[in-house]
């Protein structure tokens, strides 16, 4: 791959994932503060997230793949995802808000997957060469967080602009991005966009204890992206959408020592720590003030690289080393769609439950809301401890 191609790739995963960082962590706080919504309304709109990525699959697979170029398709669907921002910033009723931001949930969602696309078919050495494109993705998460720190505009509707704005400047650009045709397979089948021929790994006893752990680690997941952010800004921490920016670099830093880990001490272990850091950042935050114990709060912050990197991206590896050949894909298909689809689903309504059971005279009782994800994450371990039996050398499921 020419280094010419290799700096605008970077640069197309830069905007990318700067647009998400803009107004995904914020958007908790935004509500509160401008819409005067409930925890219950606060997860809904994170659900909607949750709703496109069990969606874009079948776009991508059934559409996108077969008939249209993969960089016109991500031009014309950040084009109108800034539109959609834009209207978000604008509403002032929690009703329409959810809808437009269901909207520009299914506008965004698939051109991840068309982001990838794009570029894997310039690559010639994807294992090599997609992690040094896909950490600028990464740094656009990070960066974003770091402009709304330094223009001021956290608990403003200005986090909207700048995604939009962002979003149209890449809706443009990838109309310039190296030419990705539609390959002109046959139709993808339902069936096989949803992963179901993975099912048979569900016959393998640790993959399916796995499988069910994922699922219920997602609740506490949603509780971190829906709400820590307004936690943090409620608890007094200025600038929080900047230094959570921490969690996004302890993610990067932690993802280089997954590998080398993973072989050295076992899929059982990774998972473990994994868990064990979801139950570490929730007693952090439960105890964590802007006093004497300041320190905590940064600690759940910075957690987020163990939590995020030791059990999810672990899980992808370890998925991969389960399947076969002809069943890799279908298998990352199925872990995706019930994690960040139905598990994230379940998880941010959930949270938003939990959340608006514990709001007294419109207060959050902080600590016994970040109770809930520890006990569920104590669950989760314990279970997983006395159940998970899985060789270090890890066999692929017949």
């Amino acid at each position: 791959m020419k280094p010419k191609i290799s700096i605008i790739l970077g640069f197309m995963m830069f905007l990318q994932y700067y647009i998400w960082g803009s107004w995904y962590v914020t958007m908790g706080t935004f509500m509160t503060k401008f819409l005067n919504s409930t925890g219950i309304q606060i997860g809904a709109a994170y659900s909607a997230l949750a709703i496109a990525t069990m969606i874009s699959p079948f776009f991508i697979g059934m559409v996108a793949d077969r008939f249209f170029a993969a960089q016109r398709v991500m031009g014309v669907l950040h084009i109108l995802g800034a539109i959609l921002l834009f209207l978000a910033s604008r509403i002032t009723t929690n009703g329409p808000f959810y809808w437009i931001i269901l909207l520009y949930s299914l506008a965004y969602m698939p051109t991840i997957a068309l982001s990838n696309s794009v570029a894997f078919r310039q690559m010639t050495d994807p294992g090599r060469q997609f992690p040094l494109v896909r950490v600028f993705g990464t740094a656009g998460w990070v960066v974003a967080g770091f402009m709304i720190a330094i223009l001021g505009i956290e608990q403003t509707p200005s986090t909207f602009y700048m995604a939009a704005i962002v979003s149209l400047a890449l809706g443009l650009f990838s109309f310039v991005l190296p030419d990705t045709p539609p390959q002109g397979k046959t139709p993808s089948s339902a069936k096989s966009i949803m992963g179901i021929d993975a099912l048979v790994l569900f016959r393998d006893r640790p993959y399916l204890i796995f499988f069910i752990a994922a699922i219920f680690v997602c609740i506490p997941l949603s509780f971190y992206f829906g709400f820590a952010n307004l936690f943090l800004n409620q608890s007094g921490m200025e600038n929080a959408a900047g230094k959570m920016v921490m969690g996004q670099i302890s993610e990067a830093l932690f993802i280089l020592a997954i590998p080398f880990l993973f072989n050295r001490i076992g899929v059982k272990k990774m998972l473990m720590i994994g868990m064990t850091a979801w139950i570490l950042r929730y007693l952090c935050f439960a105890f964590g003030n802007m006093g004497a114990n300041l320190w905590m709060l940064y600690a759940g912050i910075i957690l987020h690289g163990v939590c995020y990197d030791f059990f999810f991206v672990t899980g992808y590896m370890y998925t991969e080393k389960k399947s076969n050949e002809r069943i890799k894909n279908a298998a990352q298909g199925l872990f995706t769609f019930v994690t960040y689809g139905l598990g994230m689903f379940i998880g941010t309504w959930f949270s938003g439950f939990v959340t608006n059971y514990y709001t007294v005279d419109q207060v959050y009782q902080w600590r016994n809301i970040w109770y809930v994800p520890a006990y569920i994450a104590v669950a989760v371990l314990i279970c997983f401890i006395f159940f998970f039996k899985e060789k270090k050398k890890i066999e692929i499921a017949q």
